[in-house]
């Protein structure tokens, strides 16, 4: 695409070189800067004793294209002007080629949150931490396909081109970028979920967090609270639901509370800022929480099947943790959940 358009426009691509703000080149590089920062950063904070998956493939894909992108936009935005392989570069290409990010990023989410929900389905109840060879070569084949298919999409539906093109024609000054809708739609969609599940597991939300006391468990403190045991299959299922909000949101509030602001303003945020380890991390916890959710009875108690989530421990969802170093419960009966 950059080399046909230097070659039918090689008068007006030098007016859209010199008139294009210094600006926009150097906002680009600043935001991608920030951006690799904070998704090596992610990586890096991460539990590394977790299990292989699908979403751990594809972030850690996602922050070499990242650092990719950046080192291109570095690499142009110093030499200003050069030829690589018979292709002239300048500064429009920093936009073009964020453009041509932001498209690909843009339309991944749908196929990425439907692979790793299906994913977390089919092996949520597998208790060991190390998969088979051929596991792990189908999660680098797919996050593969997924990634070729978003860049052949966009680089060769006429539609997509056209527009990038006319961009870039009428807006010299300017360096348009996309705004995924489906990142709204999935944002909205969890959103809605985890309100509705909220509103129906209130009492009993309300009632685990009124009883919360910080004890000291092997040398560290922990969250202790009380619930009443009952082996009824529809009151378990909705006790597990409180668990899992309790512990989903005991990690992911802010961000959850960053969906909802950005939802109620209508802010579009370009998709190549949108796409990110955070945002694939929040949805990580979710979708690991609605396979547990919907295969509890599957689940088996045994300490490799709880390093699924990075960021969240979903043990104590499952397995009330009684010690006889910490304080009972109040009332008979009831029983003590502790959540490091």
């Amino acid at each position: 695409m950059a080399a046909i358009l230097c070659e039918n426009c090689s008068g007006q691509y030098h007016y859209t070189q010199v008139n294009q703000p210094l600006e926009i080149s150097c906002m680009l590089f600043l935001i991608m800067l920030g951006k690799v920062f904070l998704d090596f950063f992610m990586l890096q904070v991460k539990q590394k004793n977790v299990k292989v998956s699908f979403m751990g493939y594809f972030c850690v894909s996602l922050a070499l294209l990242d650092f990719t992108l950046l080192m291109s936009i570095s690499f142009i935005f110093y030499f200003e002007d050069f030829a690589l392989w018979g292709v002239r570069f300048t500064k429009y290409h920093i936009c073009l080629f964020t453009q041509i990010i932001s498209r690909t990023y843009g339309i991944l989410h749908y196929p990425v949150f439907f692979v790793a929900g299906l994913d977390y389905y089919m092996t949520i109840a597998q208790t060991s931490q190390f998969p088979r060879r051929g596991q792990r070569l189908f999660y680098v084949f797919a996050v593969v396909v997924i990634w070729i298919s978003g860049f052949f999409r966009v680089l060769k539906v006429p539609t997509i081109y056209e527009e990038l093109e006319i961009q870039n024609r009428f807006s010299p000054y300017q360096c348009p970028l996309y705004a995924s809708a489906q990142s709204y739609s999935i944002s909205c969609t969890m959103v809605l979920l985890i309100g509705t599940a909220l509103l129906a597991c209130r009492k009993e939300v309300l009632t685990m967090l009124l009883s919360v006391k910080v004890v000291s468990f092997a040398g560290q403190p922990v969250l202790m609270f009380s619930y009443v045991s009952n082996n009824n299959g529809t009151c378990f299922k909705r006790q597990l639901l409180t668990r899992l909000l309790v512990s989903f949101l005991g990690t992911w509030a802010p961000f959850v509370l960053l969906q909802i602001i950005i939802l109620f303003l209508g802010a579009r945020i370009p998709a190549y800022m949108e796409m990110n380890v955070p945002w694939l991390y929040f949805i990580n916890s979710f979708l690991i929480a609605v396979a547990y959710w919907c295969r509890c009875h599957d689940v088996e108690l045994t300490e490799e099947m709880w390093s699924t989530d990075p960021f969240v421990s979903w043990k104590f969802c499952f397995l009330p943790f009684n010690n006889e170093n910490t304080e009972p419960a109040d009332k008979p009966g009831n029983t003590v959940i502790v959540i490091c």
